[in-house]
């Protein structure tokens, strides 16, 4: 079951084009929702302003070596490591969430375009892929959503109380539940497994339809606003974003680097 590849399976009753369609369409969903998030909050021209004053004002101009340093310093600490989480346990369910979501989306991707049918043996690395990263979305997210939520482990709130900021987290673990469950009746021949699927298409054409509403795009933004926040340490001027809960002097001096939080 781990070593096989679901959607070829799924050629059976739909047409590998059929599902190679709708992967597209997804796709552009994504890249449209996140566009129309730009514009409409009007996040690129914050940014691009704010990087534009920081250049401005800054007592020391930063060379081209020192950007493309600070600019690997970001993806390797703020992207990659998430260490703008300072709480441990979130950090943790952050970063499983993060790479399970990329291992599954790109498996998906490439089973579904280049091993469609039984015809073209998938090889087995990438259905074992998929689950993994499949499960490592359900524990990091559940893990969020059941006990690291500021309302529910601080505020002691339901874990079941649903806002519209949750629309992302929500659809994801759905999509991704639902997606696993279907693997898996369909794997054992149950004929449940059209039900599932169908419940997985539609929770799936949310999650990426969704995007304009949810917070899906914010996964773009971040490594920017990390990037600018760097560089306004670096050349001398402080960041208008949020100030970290503790301030560098608690650390040591005022010159001192920042971290993100």
């Amino acid at each position: 079951m781990f070593t096989s590849n679901p959607f070829a399976d799924l050629s059976a009753s739909i047409p590998p084009a059929v599902m190679q369609t709708y992967v597209a369409i997804m796709i552009v969903l994504v890249a449209a929702g996140t566009l129309f998030d730009i514009v409409h909050k009007g996040s690129a021209k914050y940014f691009f302003e704010n990087w534009r004053k920081s250049k401005s004002k800054g007592p020391k101009e930063l060379g081209s070596g020192e950007l493309a340093s600070i600019a690997l310093e970001t993806g390797l600490v703020d992207v990659l490591t998430s260490a703008e989480f300072c709480n441990a346990r979130r950090r943790a369910a952050h970063l499983l969430t993060m790479y399970g979501f990329v291992m599954y989306v790109v498996t998906t991707a490439v089973m579904v375009f280049n091993y469609p049918t039984p015809a073209t043996p998938t090889p087995g690395i990438l259905p074992l892929a998929w689950w993994t990263g499949g499960l490592m979305i359900c524990i990091g997210g559940y893990w969020f959503w059941f006990f690291i939520r500021a309302d529910v482990a601080a505020e002691g709130g339901s874990p079941f109380r649903v806002m519209r900021a949750d629309l992302f987290i929500l659809s994801l673990l759905t999509s991704v539940t639902l997606g696993l469950i279907w693997a898996f009746l369909q794997a054992k021949g149950s004929p449940a497994a059209g039900v599932f699927f169908g419940s997985y298409v539609i929770a799936t054409t949310v999650l990426f339809g969704s995007v304009p509403w949810s917070k899906f795009a914010h996964m773009f933004f971040k490594p920017a606003a990390a990037f600018e926040k760097r560089v306004s340490y670096a050349n001398g001027t402080r960041s208008n974003l949020p100030e970290p809960a503790d301030k560098p002097e608690t650390f040591g001096s005022a010159r001192e680097q920042p971290r993100h939080y």
